[in-house]
């Protein structure tokens, strides 16, 4: 396990941060003017990418970034519950 997780953290090391956020920005939107349960399925998809993410990284943040992370995470889920509900 430890050898896939240094080879994931070393591919995420080098994607495009530009291209990341964009593309995070492109399903954010898309999400948001989705009709109901698609787009709170796509919010939810994007969370629980966001908290792999924050799983993978979390040994490696400071704690007010871990803070900041888990509260994003928090807004988004919640998003993606109202949306569908």
């Amino acid at each position: 396990m430890q050898r896939t997780q240094s080879v994931l953290l070393a591919r995420l090391a080098r994607v495009n941060p530009t291209a990341v956020f964009l593309a995070a920005l492109v399903v954010v939107l898309v999400a948001l003017f989705a009709p109901g349960i698609i787009g709170g399925g796509l919010l939810l998809l994007l969370g629980a990418g966001l908290a792999a993410l924050l799983v993978t990284t979390w040994p490696v943040q400071r704690p007010a970034t871990r803070v900041l992370r888990l509260v994003m995470l928090t807004l988004l889920v919640g998003i993606a519950l109202v949306k569908i509900l």
